[in-house]
């Protein structure tokens, strides 16, 4: 089974997942996650967990536990709203539930405007 992956853009059409992930330091994390996002283009979630508010979270056991956070959109696109580590996991939890929840307000406004 074949999953749309995209990238969640705020606003300011700013590419969060991107921005998290051109920051990251570490090459072998960087590649573990670039991997984890192909098995999930190919439908293998591998190890998640779901959050909450339709957040769920990837976790690359790398370094230091990188989280990926992401939301499914009708069931056949993938979302991706963000990424951090372990240490900052509730912070960044908060911010990809409040994209979430802005991707599903302009999409329902989109789809009323169609």
């Amino acid at each position: 089974m074949e999953l749309e992956v995209r990238h969640y853009r705020s606003r300011a059409g700013r590419d969060v997942y991107q921005e998290w992930m051109d920051g990251l330091r570490d090459p072998r994390g960087k590649v573990a996650v670039m991997r984890r996002v192909v098995r999930v283009e190919r439908g293998n979630f591998g190890d998640h967990a779901t959050c909450r508010d339709g957040v769920s979270e990837l976790r690359v056991d790398v370094g230091p536990g990188y989280r990926v956070y992401f939301g499914l959109d009708r069931g056949a696109v993938v979302l991706l709203l963000g990424g951090g580590d372990k240490s900052s996991q509730r912070r960044d939890l908060d911010r990809a539930v409040d994209a979430w929840r802005d991707y599903q307000r302009r999409t329902e406004h989109d789809e009323a405007m169609a």
